[in-house]
């Protein structure tokens, strides 16, 4: 079970960035999956998934409209579209089976840092 994380960066406060994640592993099913966030300091939290059988999204409240999820189903990889970033979606982002409680999850893979800053 491998999730690798990547596209973080330095950018400037309203910038964009887009970040991938490959999974590999049976136990993940690409249309029940999740972008989880830490900050220093804080706890883990949901920011965007798919689940039900990838038929629905869920984008935190802090969020909503400024980041777009996405897949490749044949690629078994998601995707985090980050636009109109502020400096306080600075955090590292992870991927992951999809829940609203991402403190019951045992395995995180690499995570990748993104800094918003001017």
């Amino acid at each position: 079970v491998q999730l690798q994380a990547s596209g973080g960066g330095l950018v400037q406060p309203g910038g964009s960035l887009r970040l991938s994640c490959a999974a590999s592993g049976s136990i993940f099913s690409i249309n029940h999956m999740g972008w989880y966030r830490q900050a220093p300091g804080k706890q883990r939290e949901l920011v965007a998934g798919i689940f039900s059988g990838g038929t629905t999204y869920y984008y935190a409240e802090s969020v909503r409209g400024r980041f777009t999820f996405s897949r490749d189903i044949a690629k078994n990889m998601v995707f985090l579209q980050m636009n109109s970033l502020k400096p306080e979606d600075t955090a590292v982002y992870y991927c992951n089976q999809f829940t609203y409680s991402p403190g019951t999850l045992l395995h995180w893979g690499q995570g990748t840092q993104v800094t918003v800053s001017s």
